[in-house]
């Protein structure tokens, strides 16, 4: 057998050396990353028992008692909106923090819109105020407050009829409530 020489052994012993260092970080990043990957994936009985802190989705069903056709549903006692398209399909519901008069329940229309920015009656800026109903010498409104912040509670003894929401759903609301568009309140 002929002889080898000293750089084949020594560059052979190299590669080999490398691959098996390469090869036992391999199994050691394998080995820190399955305790990590399990701590970050939910388990089944976790994510489906209801006393592992899982939230229930928003109601999006249109209240049954709400009409047909294309309408804003206000739910008095949710304190949600539906805009409803002429098929009767929710295009788009969400939260809202009423005022202290409230609509009674029944039909409304649309009737003037305020697109640019005014004082509401709590002191706030507001803007996309939809006007439909007028209760207790107060007219109720759909609006947002123009810096995008919650309604601050009203002072002791204060009437307000504005009906409040998110910034986006104002402006959501703005483009769907057109004036003449049907406004229906239920319970």
């Amino acid at each position: 057998m002929p002889a080898v020489p000293a750089s084949k052994v020594w560059v052979t012993g190299l590669t080999v050396g490398a691959i098996a260092v390469v090869a036992a970080l391999a199994v050691q990043a394998d080995k820190g990353a399955k305790p990590e990957a399990k701590s970050v994936r939910p388990s089944a009985t976790a994510s489906a028992s209801p006393s592992a802190g899982a939230k229930k989705p928003a109601a999006t069903a249109v209240p049954d008692d709400s009409g047909t056709g294309r309408r804003i549903v206000y739910s008095l006692g949710e304190k949600r909106v539906w805009l409803v398209d002429a098929s009767d399909a929710a295009r788009r519901t969400f939260a809202v923090w009423p005022g202290t008069v409230s609509p009674d329940p029944g039909d409304y229309t649309v009737g003037t819109r305020s697109g640019d920015p005014i004082t509401g009656s709590d002191g706030v800026k507001i803007e996309h105020v939809v006007y439909f109903a007028a209760k207790s010498g107060k007219n109720i409104a759909f609006s947002n407050a123009v810096d995008g912040s919650s309604p601050p509670p009203p002072a002791a003894g204060t009437q307000t009829g504005g009906i409040r929401m998110k910034k986006a759903d104002g402006s959501a609301l703005w483009t769907f409530g057109e004036t003449g568009t049907a406004v229906v309140v239920v319970k």
